[in-house]
């Protein structure tokens, strides 16, 4: 019994290695391995505190074992890290990414924003200069009115008005709904991005219209922050459909039979993300025309222009 055991847990390079071995499950070994060793815990220590069996703990380090989340997370609990330290996650792939992630545990909001603002300053990446910026996005869901107040901003303020979505098209050659469907969604974003690097580079003063989902590329939208003024659009969920109802669009929506679900559920998880733009406006609160003054109001303050 006892051979038998040995066997199943023989480590790499013996006979009794498996012949083809799942790169993510070395990987995971090697790193619970290296979390183990850091915290001074032998095998059979990290088995018993995190109540999983030695031989189930040295399969999984030899990436013989297909552990299950709930295992994972009696070892990282065991081992005093995160689940994401485990499987890979790259804040945890350095000592100093450890460290950074370690200052930065526990803060609010307001905390966390002023350190990437900082760290966009000494990056060079932005920083807070896009307070300064004449380049004005607007971000929001679909049907929050970025095009139609975009338009009529960019007139007022005599600025070029860039519409990012059509600019996609362009780099793409087809339209956006094709892009997806052809290339998928993370092409998508790739074009995305290059649209928006190009808006930054041509243009130092605009009103640009950002896609609704711009804000799921953290990278992409860390540039949009980072050299733009932003302005959230927001709308209250009913005036967002019947806006896009009538647009007749609705995208990711279509062919569902909830779509007014869909569609909050779509706002709740990225209202997170717009919410970090400079300035808000709502644009559900009052006609076309009160919500441009409004709006016109609020950038042209920002900009140090005469109201």
């Amino acid at each position: 019994m006892k051979s038998t055991i040995l066997h199943k847990i023989a480590p790499p390079g013996t006979s009794g290695e498996p012949a083809d071995k799942n790169p993510f499950l070395l990987a995971l070994g090697e790193r619970v391995r290296s979390v183990r060793a850091r915290r001074g815990m032998t095998r059979k220590a990290l088995a018993l505190a995190a109540d999983v069996s030695e031989r189930h703990l040295a399969n999984m380090e030899y990436g013989v074992g297909n552990a299950s989340v709930l295992v994972l997370l009696q070892v990282a609990g065991a081992l005093q890290c995160s689940l994401g330290e485990l499987i890979g996650d790259v804040t945890t792939s350095s000592p100093e990414w450890l460290l950074i992630r370690e200052l930065l545990e526990q803060r609010d909001e307001a905390t966390l924003q002023r350190v990437r603002v900082s760290i966009g300053e000494l990056l060079g990446t932005g920083g807070d200069k896009a307070a300064l910026s004449a380049r004005v996005a607007l971000v929001g869901l679909r049907g929050a009115g970025k095009s139609t107040l975009g338009q009529m901003l960019a007139e007022d303020l005599g600025f070029p008005f860039v519409e990012l979505g059509r600019e996609i098209e362009k780099f793409a050659g087809c339209s956006v709904a094709e892009i997806q469907a052809l290339y998928g969604v993370n092409a998508y974003r790739r074009y995305e991005r290059r649209a928006l690097e190009e808006a930054i580079q041509i243009y130092p003063e605009a009103v640009i219209a950002t896609p609704g989902g711009l804000v799921s590329d953290a990278a992409t939208f860390n540039q949009l922050l980072s050299h733009c003024t932003t302005v959230w659009l927001q709308a209250d969920p009913e005036h967002h459909m019947a806006r896009v109802t009538a647009q007749g669009d609705l995208r990711p929506m279509a062919a569902s039979r909830e779509a007014m679900q869909d569609l909050k559920g779509i706002l709740l998880g990225r209202a997170a993300f717009y919410s970090k733009a400079q300035y808000k406006l709502d644009t559900s609160a009052q006609a076309l025309g009160a919500t441009f003054q409004a709006l016109r109001a609020l950038v042209r303050s920002a900009l140090k222009l005469p109201v």
